[in-house]
């Protein structure tokens, strides 16, 4: 019994009906007449509300629900959820449908309206954007059902306690690396940049067309064939490519909901993938008072899922970096030249130069490239007019801060560090490109 008035839940309507039963006895001590007309009325809606409750639950099964979700989130994407539903009732219902999704979403007012016809389906779509990787657990898929007679509701409950991972932006790794195989990569703004200079990498004899260096002319080949012959020349391979994650308080930070680590990490798997893709090869080492882990650069089919895993599991730190451990892990550990690209954030011209010793011996053995973050917060602060003195002030300190960021980059450029200052959610974009270009240059 107890099963059963947990499931059983009363409709506005009903409420409406003895509201108006109600005032109708009231008026009956006035008007005597209308008192036979409010008893038959209680007594029918009565039956009506009886008949409602054993329509809804005479069948154990009148409606069937499940949820289909991802087998682990990408973080910072839209992700799919579907539900799908089938009425086995011999009549149409009305579905009020409430699935919990999990708290990390605070959505306190995913609610479904629809109609099913009898013995027929419906499948629905909602996405849900996570900004954390972790585990996410729904609750249960919750269906009230509502008859014809529109009294009563019957709820059902399907699906609960189902625990889905959330892991780094493995949709926008896939998207990119779809969009480089189909040499599409200009649609999500990455450069087409031009080749500099001449590689050793030798990979066919080919018949001259306009356009190609006259500097590369084979003549033996040319002589042979009786045609214009030139040498075909490649980008070098298997060059190690590492990204450098910084977890330390600094990358805390949150931008549209997601932290400059996420933000970083996202970057990093897309990165790896293409460093592979492109025949490099692709590593990770996180850091924070120690190193953390590191995944030594390979081009492994099962490298990309090894990545992905390491960073899942990352936190950030709240404690400051120590780029002298790191400086010492890495002359340790790699041993051939590398393309180091460091994510961290400094946000001023002193914490810079605290670590800069440890980033010109980086670059002496290595190519480093620092990647650290603009404060987009401040575009609305500068570009808004002051009012107030105390504006003023608040823009001043504003653009102080702004100025300190692009100072920074001019500093590690002096000592010969290449770094890009770029907005979170620009921050996968600009460092494929910076990746494309310095390969283009023969620089890794």
């Amino acid at each position: 019994m107890t099963e059963f008035f947990k499931k059983l839940y009363l409709r506005p309507r009903l409420f409406i009906l003895l509201g108006i039963d109600a005032s109708m006895f009231i008026l009956a001590y006035l008007f005597p007449v209308l008192l036979p007309l409010a008893k038959v009325a209680l007594l029918m809606i009565s039956i009506f509300f009886l008949l409602d409750i054993f329509i809804l639950f005479k069948s154990k099964e009148g409606i069937s629900a499940s949820r289909k979700t991802p087998d682990k989130f990408s973080n910072g994407d839209q992700n799919p959820v579907y539900l799908f539903i089938e009425n086995y009732y011999g009549f149409q219902v009305d579905l009020e449908i409430i699935d919990e999704v999990p708290l990390q979403f605070q959505l306190r007012d995913l609610l479904f309206k629809l109609k099913i016809p009898k013995e027929e389906k419906r499948d629905l779509k909602y996405l849900l954007k996570p900004v954390e990787r972790g585990e996410y657990e729904f609750g249960a898929l919750n269906i009230y059902v509502s008859g014809f007679l529109g009294l009563a509701k019957r709820r059902y409950q399907f699906n609960a306690d189902e625990v889905v991972p959330t892991y780094p932006s493995y949709m926008q790794m896939r998207k990119y690396q779809l969009m480089a195989i189909s040499n599409r990569l200009t649609e999500v703004g990455v450069k087409k940049i031009r080749r500099l200079g001449h590689t050793t990498e030798f990979e066919q004899i080919k018949e001259y067309v306009r356009g190609d260096d006259y500097r590369t002319v084979n003549w033996k080949a040319t002589a042979r064939s009786g045609k214009l012959m030139v040498n075909q020349y490649i980008d070098e391979k298997a060059q190690n490519v590492y990204c450098l994650v910084d977890k330390s308080r600094v990358m805390k930070m949150p931008f549209e909901g997601m932290t400059l680590l996420d933000y970083a990490i996202n970057a990093s798997l897309v990165l790896s993938n293409i460093a592979i893709y492109k025949q490099d090869k692709g590593g990770v080492i996180t850091f924070s008072k120690k190193v953390n882990s590191c995944v030594p650069a390979s081009s492994k089919v099962t490298q990309m899922n090894l990545i992905m895993e390491v960073l899942y599991k990352e936190k950030t730190r709240f404690l400051e970096s120590d780029y002298a451990r790191l400086y010492a892990f890495i002359k340790r550990k790699i041993s051939h030249r590398s393309l180091l690209i460091l994510f961290t954030n400094f946000e001023s011209v002193t914490a810079m130069r605290r670590q800069l010793p440890y980033l010109k011996k980086l670059s002496k053995q290595h190519l480093l490239l620092v990647i650290f973050f603009e404060n987009t917060e401040l575009r609305e602060l500068l570009e808004s007019t002051p009012e107030k003195t105390e504006d003023i002030y608040i823009k001043t300190i504003g653009e102080n801060f702004s100025f300190e960021k692009k100072q920074i980059v001019r500093e590690l450029e002096q000592h010969g560090i290449i770094s890009i200052l770029t907005p979170p959610s620009q921050l996968t974009v600009n460092t494929v490109n910076k990746y494309l270009e310095l390969k283009s240059r023969g620089m890794i």
